[in-house]
């Protein structure tokens, strides 16, 4: 059965899907942390903030979008496994997540190696 934070996980990809991510800073504690494998280690919910706004720049000059295809969770932990679109292909990955009283707490992505064809 799925708790908090798989409600809280797949408002957030309700929220990523429109393709403005600043519009997820509220999701985040004020003490969030994301560490993103490509972008780095952000402390803060002003932080993160600023992330998304690079995002959301980045992603769309880019072309860049993701899809989730399956989020799973309880009322403390969630992960979601989604895929990334661009004009050079796909790649999958997964996204892990704790939240505290409704609010994200830590965000990772992991992402599947670049296969060279």
């Amino acid at each position: 059965m799925s708790g908090e934070a798989q409600r809280v996980i797949e408002q957030f990809w309700r929220v990523q899907d429109e393709g403005d991510y600043t519009k997820l800073a509220p999701l985040f504690a004020e003490d969030a942390v994301v560490e993103d494998p490509v972008w780095g280690t952000y402390t803060g919910r002003e932080a993160i903030l600023g992330f998304m706004t690079t995002m959301v720049k980045e992603m769309s000059e880019r072309k860049i979008h993701f899809t989730v295809d399956e989020i799973c969770g309880d009322d403390h932990a969630c992960w979601a496994r989604w895929t990334m679109h661009s004009p050079e292909g796909s790649r999958g990955g997964c996204g892990i997540y704790k939240v505290a009283n409704g609010q994200l707490a830590y965000y990772r992505d992991y992402m599947d190696p670049l296969v060279e064809g």
